[in-house]
């Protein structure tokens, strides 16, 4: 059992309050599923659970955690730079549970994951891997420790379909708790029977959580209800009382004005208006404290809100994409082999595959030949953000703002409305690029994706970073999009909603598996 007693969470850096006197209990059998916005401090609280030195840069924090000695498995949603640079073998090494344990454990391990063996004593670097790959390799790391607790943020990120269904029956059939943050909305529909939703409410200036045992879509649907419910019983309430104002307004002015216009030779008139205005002030009071017990207007942090720029609609028979390629290359290995991809008009096409099938480095190729096009626009949204945005502090000046910005004072303007649109709070759109979360690099990405009036996307992994909250906006917006998309995505209710044409990516090339 794992127990935390009114913890609170506040940013040095601000002093924004994060987590606001947060209480819950883990026990066995608990799936909790942790939701919310990008930025609102969902990584923050695990880390804090697992090790607080690991959070101490930039948060401080009160209350209590009660881990009551329990072994905890903990999967960060990056690599440390220190790690990316191991070989696979020495990386697992590092976990002692890793050397101790069999042979047939280990190979047990790597046939659920759907991972070659020999990688696990490969030398190859960690940081060479796919973006599945890693995640598969450290959640073997993880259960080689065979822990009491798994606590795992974004372990849907980047992982097949084939490892994410395995990954729901770890999930499910894990004996202890669960604390897990996903944005796969599958995911947690099939598996969580407990939500903590972290919100930031008044413009991010205040903090609020909810509790409750029950499962995913029971929770969205019965809070969009109650919401739904509360704002009609508010408006109609303000509706009442301004009615209520307005009769009681017109008696009030009646009042004065007999009392203006009285004279003093009626004295009982003067004292019958004075108990008139006295029963005036007690209704004036009792409409105040009315008011006062009011149904609040719902305080919620709303969904992010994104739109396109228009574009230059693509001709039906328009040849966007023509693609043939006798091996697919990465690293010195082939990864593929007679590759044939064509993508006419305002398709919708989305690449699947296991990991390391080579998805990223045939996006990277294709978006490298669209991109020096001039008959189309094309824009890109690579899985590895850095890969636009810059590593560490190659950033440090830019800002939101400045990444976004093509210069002049109207044009930040524009910016600056543009990403409050994605919540970005004024003092979140001047921090260094380098220091948002993974989340908010994201919405960045593809808002410039949105303002670039491209009628061609690459996009690797579109939706992976986003809150289930946010997601729908986002499988909205590029349903609706007028241009072509060509994507990879393991997202399940996006590779549906979405595309119009599935492709999975094998060894022996391109197999359509959905039309």
């Amino acid at each position: 059992m794992l127990q935390m007693k009114n913890v609170s969470i506040t940013y040095k850096k601000d002093l924004r309050e994060l987590v606001s006197d947060l209480s819950f209990v883990l026990n066995d059998g608990d799936k909790v599923a942790v939701i919310g916005e990008e930025g609102n401090g969902k990584s923050t609280l695990l880390k804090l659970i697992y090790d607080s030195q690991m959070v101490e840069d930039y948060v401080e924090y009160k209350g209590e955690i009660i881990r009551n000695h329990c072994i905890l498995g903990y999967l960060g949603q990056e690599l440390r730079t220190s790690d990316k640079k191991m070989g696979v073998y020495e990386f697992l090494s590092e976990e002692e549970s890793f050397l101790e344990s069999a042979p047939s454990e280990l190979a047990e391990y790597a046939a659920k994951l759907h991972v070659p063996l020999e990688l696990l004593y490969s030398e190859q670097k960690m940081d060479t891997l796919s973006g599945g790959e890693k995640v598969k390799i450290c959640m073997l790391r993880l259960l080689c420790r065979k822990p009491d607790i798994l606590l795992l943020d974004e372990p849907s990120n980047d992982i097949d379909i084939r490892t994410l269904q395995w990954l729901e029956t770890l999930i499910l059939e894990w004996r202890g708790p669960v604390l897990y943050i996903s944005h796969d909305e599958t995911l947690l529909e099939r598996t969580a029977n407990k939500i903590i939703h972290l919100e930031q409410v008044r413009k991010k200036k205040g903090a609020r959580h909810t509790v409750t045992k029950t499962d995913y879509r029971t929770y969205v649907s019965e809070r969009m209800d109650g919401l739904r419910k509360q704002e009609q019983l508010a408006r109609k309430e303000r509706s009442e009382y301004k009615k209520q104002q307005e009769k009681f307004r017109r008696i009030q002015q009646k009042v004065e004005h007999q009392q203006e216009t009285i004279t003093r030779q009626d004295p009982a008139g003067a004292r019958l208006l004075k108990k008139k205005m006295h029963a005036v002030k007690s209704m004036e009071r009792r409409f105040e404290k009315d008011f006062e017990q009011m149904t609040e207007i719902p305080d919620v942090e709303e969904a992010i809100f994104m739109k396109f720029a228009e574009v230059q609609a693509l001709p039906p028979k328009k040849i966007v994409l023509d693609l043939s390629l006798p091996e697919l290359r990465s690293g010195g290995r082939v990864l593929a082999k007679n590759i044939d991809l064509q993508i006419i008009g305002a398709e919708k096409v989305c690449l699947i595959g296991d990991n390391g099938a080579g998805k990223t480095t045939l996006l990277k190729q294709i978006a490298e030949q669209l991109l020096a096009r001039t008959d189309i626009k094309a824009a890109y949204m690579p899985q590895n953000y850095e890969d636009l945005l810059g590593a560490g502090g190659s950033l440090e000046r830019v800002t939101p703002v400045t990444f976004l910005s093509q210069g002049g004072s109207d044009e930040m303007m524009r910016v600056r409305t543009f990403l409050g649109s994605l919540k970005y709070t004024a003092d979140e759109m001047d921090h260094p690029v380098c220091e948002l979360s993974g989340g908010q690099k994201a919405k960045l990405l593809l808002l410039k994706v949105c303002m670039s009036g491209a009628n061609v996307l690459i996009l690797d992994e579109p939706t992976r970073n986003f809150s289930p909250l946010s997601n729908p906006v986002v499988r909205a917006l590029l349903k609706q999009y007028k241009g072509a998309v060509i994507s990879a995505s393991h997202d399940r209710k996006y590779i549906y909603e979405v595309c119009d044409r599935v492709c999975e990516l094998t060894k022996r090339g391109i197999k359509v598996t959905h039309p």
